[in-house]
């Protein structure tokens, strides 16, 4: 009766380890890949703004860290000293610093 006792419990153990690898296997390949989520979905398109001809909302919407207040400012200038010659001179305009030119550069057109 021992014996079959000890057959029986290792047939269990196999099961049970069989079982385990199974499982283990399936969550190993059922789990996602860290990055590649990321890497799935294409970058939003980069829409540029002319900051020549853009309403305040339009300039508000579109460039970082730059709400209605100071897009006004901006149309301010434009309306002040006529159109843009070059991204640089967005600097001119109160409260748009070096940060904010530089982290909006490539979202900003003249033409």
């Amino acid at each position: 009766m021992n014996q079959s006792l000890c057959a029986n419990n290792k047939l269990s153990h196999g099961a049970i380890a069989g079982l385990l690898s199974l499982v283990f296997a399936l969550f190993i390949t059922l789990s996602p890949v860290p990055g590649k989520a990321e890497q799935a979905e294409p970058p939003p398109p980069v829409t540029q703004v002319n900051i020549n001809t853009a309403d305040a909302n339009t300039l508000a919407q579109q460039l970082q860290g730059v709400g209605v207040a100071r897009a006004q400012e901006i149309i301010r200038y434009r309306e002040q000293y006529g159109p843009f010659a070059s991204i640089e001179e967005l600097s001119e305009v109160k409260g748009i610093g070096p940060a904010t030119l530089e982290r909006n550069r490539a979202l900003i057109t003249l033409e």
